[in-house]
């Protein structure tokens, strides 16, 4: 999950707020690559990474999903950013987001990186602050036509959605679900032909 920092470096951290995971108000899109270290992890020594120092310690040794996190229209620049870090870099990994103009900048300005569409049914997502309309078009991914993603990451209970076999049939694109807890919701997503994302158990 990459954040662009205020100074145009990048952080690796889940949320933009940072209150659950180092216990201090703020957002991480307003910290510098300095004001990093400030910050330790849930009760943890670790501070916040960046992404370079990320990279180094994956170092090709397993395939990396990057996730683009854009806040206040920072999209581009995120974008470029994320794309300048990866220059070089040896190994397999692939950019997804839950913002579609991350994944059309990726498509008109780095056609050569395997870019994914995130997304779940937003019209029922609890606390979801999205218009209407944004909720309307990710959950239906009705942009897709615009956007045609190599992939499409999708959570599990939702992935049965119309928009989901659109996307797989028409344009032949990868579907990916997320977060499978259960040996069963595994084999079944396998046999669909999904690629799982799962944690707490062996499959």
């Amino acid at each position: 999950d990459v954040h662009l920092l205020k100074d145009g470096g990048l952080a690796v951290i889940h949320d933009s707020k940072l209150l659950r995971t180092t216990g201090q108000e703020g957002r991480v899109e307003d910290l510098t690559t300095a004001d990093l270290k400030h910050y330790t992890l849930e009760g943890t020594d670790q501070t916040i990474p960046t992404f370079q120092e990320v990279l180094e310690v994956f170092a090709g040794r397993t395939p990396l999903i990057i996730e683009l996190k854009p806040e206040g229209g920072n999209h581009a620049a995120l974008c470029a950013a994320a794309c300048a870090a990866m220059e070089g870099y040896e190994g397999i990994w692939c950019m997804e987001s839950f913002d579609p103009r991350c994944v059309l900048w990726l498509k008109k300005h780095r056609p050569d990186i395997i870019r994914g569409q995130l997304a779940e049914n937003f019209l029922r997502t609890p606390g979801c602050k999205l218009p209407w309309y944004l909720k309307l078009l990710l959950t239906t991914q009705i942009g897709n036509f615009l956007i045609v993603p190599d992939f499409i990451a999708y959570k599990d209970a939702d992935r049965k959605r119309p928009g989901n076999f659109v996307c797989r049939r028409i344009w032949g694109a990868q579907g990916v679900t997320w977060t499978l807890r259960r040996k069963e919701d595994y084999d079944a997503a396998v046999k669909d032909g999904w690629l799982p994302i799962f944690e707490g158990f062996r499959p």
